[in-house]
């Protein structure tokens, strides 16, 4: 599957959340989430712009825990970030640690955050705040395969495109560990 996505930096919540509620968007998610970030030591994956990661989700939504594994890789950043990215939900996140150890990736970072998920026509829009000391800001993501739609919800948001950026977090936090 291919996703393509574009950010909007230290964004006000709040203000996003009021936005999105006056535009009648869905909210689909509230959740923490604790991703893990896997490599091989020399860093095989990350050098080709991809990365392993396993992502546990507490949904505050329906009262329920989900666990996934997943490979992703960077295809484009261009216009929008596009990634190649390969998921299935596990039932045990431990057995998925245990399959990329096996394979020989070693965890290279932990990272917690709080996401909640508006879907708007065809779009999802994704409000992230990470723990603090991995990024002192919330953002914003737009998930779309629509370039009117795109211009349409960043305006809803009280932005324009120049604005937006397709630069992964790591490059925005000028962070090493990712690509």
């Amino acid at each position: 599957m291919k996703e393509c996505e574009t950010r909007i930096i230290k964004i006000e919540p709040d203000n996003i959340r009021l936005r999105l509620s006056n535009a009648a968007a869905l909210k689909v998610k509230m959740e923490n989430q604790t991703n893990y970030i896997y490599d091989f030591e020399d860093r095989k994956l990350i050098k080709g712009r991809g990365y392993a990661r396993i992502r546990i989700v507490e949904d505050l939504i329906h009262n329920s825990n989900h666990f996934y594994m997943t490979t992703k890789k960077l295809l484009s950043q261009k216009k929008y970030k596009v990634m190649e990215e390969n998921e299935t939900e596990i039932s045990d996140w431990k057995a998925g640690k245990k399959i990329f150890e096996s394979l020989g990736l070693k965890l290279l970072q932990s990272i917690s955050k709080y996401r909640e998920s508006y879907k708007y026509k065809d779009s999802l829009i994704e409000i992230d705040i990470n723990d603090r000391s991995f990024c002192p800001f919330a953002y914003v993501e737009i998930e779309t395969k629509n370039d009117s739609e795109l211009v349409e919800i960043v305006d809803l948001l009280g932005y324009s495109i120049k604005d937006t950026t397709s630069k992964t977090i790591y490059e925005i936090l000028h962070k090493d560990t990712q690509f």
